[in-house]
């Protein structure tokens, strides 16, 4: 998975990349400090991996991992080239969801682009700089495919589709909106891969104050909250600067901390929690002696095209699997009692995989 992190300057965002990713982009109280987009692997907390490691004493422990990917802070026409953030629009195009901070906290000591908060217009601004270069890309892919148009019926359906979603775009409405009832045509929109229909994560900015009560008593958040209800995007609230001091300590002095604040998790545990229920993600696990893995999938896969994300051959060759819940194999204490007892299945080509659970694939080729 792989999630590009967006704002406008001084929101917190290379902080909040800082903390995540432990990367040290740099950040400072200016705008556009962070010139060169910033990337940074993460590792997703699951506890089931450890409780297997356990139980199987394997050699290692493989979790899934996230991408992310931070740019310079956008400012008001940044896709015309005011600042520095149209020329890295580029890099989250390739990301499976966009993570947008946004500032909801009052700090005299940090500025703010606009002189003043207001989490609403800090989305606005940010959502018309990503429509002003998404409009730029369907322009080149029009003019691109304007002149064979003339000779190519299935051609010309494509320019003319593009057209109204240009359209769309200029009337100030992300792509996402755009209602298309045709297959072809949702494969075009798709192919575009425009950052305005990709899937949205609001990152909720708070003061410490406001991080216990999960925002319930910032009137940003709510604010923050309502339009996201609108827009079918995910907001988690974080303390930028909390995560930062969480990403210095250890897992045991990380608990500690989380508990004196009176949270239950941190900020990654909340995005990765939005970000998979966004994306409609879930993990299968496999367990063994060279290895315990998690497998990061999209609910409603079947079981061959699981095991394809092992390797090709799998899903090619793929017989059956053999699948137990990791909860029931936890219940057991080993696999042969969970054999034993039945709750072992053997699941075949129609077989729907579910988050957790601990699968061994057989197969042939």
């Amino acid at each position: 998975m792989k999630l590009g992190i967006v704002g406008l300057p001084n929101v917190g965002k290379s902080t909040l990349f800082n903390s995540l990713t432990k990367a040290g982009a740099e950040s400072a109280n200016y705008p556009f400090c962070t010139i060169d987009p910033n990337i940074g692997i993460v590792t997703v907390p699951d506890e089931r991996l450890n409780k297997l490691d356990e139980m199987y004493h394997s050699k290692k422990i493989v979790p899934a991992v996230i991408e992310f990917v931070d740019i310079a802070g956008l400012v008001k026409g940044a896709s015309k080239g005011e600042g520095l953030g149209n020329q890295f629009l580029s890099n989250i195009r390739e990301v499976d969801a966009i993570v947008h901070v946004v500032r909801c906290f009052e700090n005299s000591n940090i500025v703010h682009v606009d002189g003043s908060v207001n989490p609403l217009r800090d989305i606005e601004t940010i959502n018309f700089e990503l429509i002003f270069s998404d409009i730029e890309l369907l322009d080149r892919r029009i003019s691109k495919s304007i002149r064979g148009a003339k000779n190519d019926k299935a051609l010309a359906q494509e320019v003319e589709f593009l057209q109204k979603v240009k359209a769309h775009l200029e009337d100030g409405k992300l792509a996402k909106t755009f209602e298309v009832d045709d297959e072809d045509m949702q494969a075009v929109l798709d192919s575009c891969n425009l950052l305005t229909t990709k899937p949205v994560i609001f990152a909720a900015n708070v003061d410490e104050d406001h991080l216990e009560d999960d925002g319930a008593s910032n009137p940003y958040v709510a604010d923050v909250r309502e339009y996201a209800k609108e827009m079918d995007a995910e907001v988690f609230v974080i303390c930028a600067q909390i995560e930062q001091e969480i990403a210095e300590l250890d897992d045991d002095e990380k608990k500690e901390f989380l508990e004196d604040l009176g949270l239950k998790e941190s900020g990654l545990e909340k995005l990765i929690r939005a970000s998979y229920s966004l994306l409609g993600l879930i993990s299968y696990l496999t367990a063994g002696e060279p290895e315990v893995r998690a497998w990061t999938i999209k609910k409603g896969t079947k079981a061959p095209q699981a095991a394809g994300k092992i390797h090709s051959d799998f899903e090619r060759g793929f017989i059956k699997a053999e699948v137990v819940a990791y909860k029931d194999l936890m219940d057991c204490g080993s696999m042969l009692a969970a054999k034993e007892k039945g709750l072992v299945r053997q699941e075949g080509k129609e077989y729907v995989v579910q988050d957790g659970d601990v699968i061994l694939f057989r197969f042939n080729v």
